[in-house]
């Protein structure tokens, strides 16, 4: 394990809780910098919004060519709850992937995984199940905590119609987000330990990144010091300290 970053950061969260902001600010500061504050190195981000959104867009394709869709029905819900589950498998092949092409890459480097997870469609406690071994044995997890108001406030606000597709831009119908994010198992999942998610026994270090304020949106040195006070805690659950 690096003694100075993190192998894996995975960054859970309810949809526009501020994930993929923390992920820009980190794009922004230098590299030296990033590892001493947030002992994160040079990093690939693995998320599965990408992998969901090419879904959506077969499907509009399979419909306009007369043909049936295959993961989603005409309101844009996966017709089978297994593909909540196929996503994160295909995040753990991702960085199976990754790690055969390039099996120094901790070396000096880091990956972000980043996935929301509601209740409805199996929560964290179904989705960390088919997380690989390897990513579990090296991670540590920042959960970012919003409440479901501050979920569907924001997720109005960035929602740009014109770039649906875009990890910056994207967002939900309200009543999508509802049925799907309202309700979260986070405080079940995270509920045998103060520090340790226990998966397949397994034990992965863990805080929470309290966001109630949106002090993520206009990021600056006020995101800066709160990602690095969290970080910092974190860092000293992956060491053992």
């Amino acid at each position: 394990m690096p003694d100075t970053h993190f192998d894996i950061l995975i960054l859970i969260a309810r949809p526009a809780a501020g994930k993929s902001e923390i992920i820009h600010y980190l794009k922004q500061v230098p590299d030296d910098e990033r590892v001493r504050r947030f002992h994160i190195g040079p990093f690939v981000e693995i998320d599965d919004f990408p992998m969901l959104w090419t879904w959506f867009e077969e499907d509009d394709i399979l419909e306009r060519l007369g043909y049936p869709r295959l993961h989603t029905d005409a309101e844009g819900y996966f017709k089978d709850r297994v593909l909540w589950h196929l996503l994160i498998e295909r995040i753990s092949l991702e960085y199976a992937k990754l790690m055969r092409d390039h099996p120094g890459y901790h070396d000096e480097r880091t990956v972000i995984i980043e996935f929301s997870r509601g209740s409805e469609h199996g929560g964290y406690t179904e989705a960390f199940e088919h997380l690989s071994e390897d990513i579990l044995r090296r991670a540590a997890v920042l959960y970012i905590d919003v409440s479901y108001e501050e979920s569907l406030r924001k997720n109005r606000r960035r929602f740009n119609p014109e770039r649906a597709d875009s990890i910056l831009e994207h967002g939900l119908p309200d009543a999508k987000l509802e049925r799907l994010y309202k309700e979260i198992d986070w405080e079940q999942f995270s509920a045998g330990s103060p520090t340790h998610l226990s998966v397949r026994g397994i034990e992965v270090p863990y805080v929470v990144f309290e966001n109630h304020d949106d002090v993520t949106t206009a990021g600056g040195e006020a995101l800066g010091e709160r990602l690095e006070a969290r970080l910092g805690a974190l860092w000293a659950l992956y060491r053992g300290e």
